[in-house]
């Protein structure tokens, strides 16, 4: 088994944290994304850290497959509670900051009867600009997402931030909707 665990180490579709302990690697996260090159994946090698130590928290970038966002990079809070969210998660897009924003752009909005928010949250978000929830995906979690867009307006991907109520607070946008529209920006730059 080691032997394997070391192979897939080798090939990115494992690594070790900080403790040593195995996680699933980047290398998921790029299968996922897309094609090799991926230059919003490249951006976000940079980008998510970032808002990782701007914010304290976990960050995540997801992508839209059919009825599905799939995490296609993140960056984890190094210690303490946090919500891990590993590269290559299959999440619903009924739940979330990220869903939110995610079908608030689309023109396939069917979701939306089966889901934890409305139509009225989904026209918020649009006006806005960035979306929150606090224990809609999960108890206890809250985050908040904002739109990645290509050059053309088209949103590529939902950007956000996540971790415990007790830190975010039930208005998380208050304290980092600015950082993650930001990050938003710098992300879609030149996409």
């Amino acid at each position: 088994m080691h032997r394997l665990a070391v192979a897939l180490e080798v090939h990115r579709l494992l690594a070790r944290d900080g403790e040593g302990r195995w996680r699933l690697g980047p290398r998921l996260g790029e299968l996922a994304a897309g094609p090799a090159g991926d230059a919003l994946l490249v951006r976000a090698a940079t980008v998510l850290p970032g808002l990782r130590e701007t914010t304290g928290e976990s960050t995540q970038l997801y992508r839209r497959q059919g009825e599905h966002r799939i995490c296609v990079a993140a960056a984890e809070r190094g210690s303490g509670l946090r919500d891990t969210v590993p590269v290559g998660s299959s999440l619903p897009m009924t739940a979330g900051s990220a869903a939110q924003v995610l079908l608030a752009w689309s023109p396939d909005d069917g979701l939306v009867g089966e889901a934890a928010f409305t139509a009225r949250t989904l026209a918020d978000v649009r006006r806005r600009g960035w979306a929150f929830s606090v224990a809609e995906r999960e108890p206890g979690v809250a985050s908040v997402s904002a739109p990645v867009r290509a050059g053309d307006g088209r949103v590529l991907a939902a950007v956000s931030v996540s971790g415990p109520v007790e830190r975010l607070t039930r208005s998380p946008g208050r304290l980092h909707a600015e950082a993650v529209c930001a990050a938003a920006a710098e992300l879609g730059a030149g996409a």
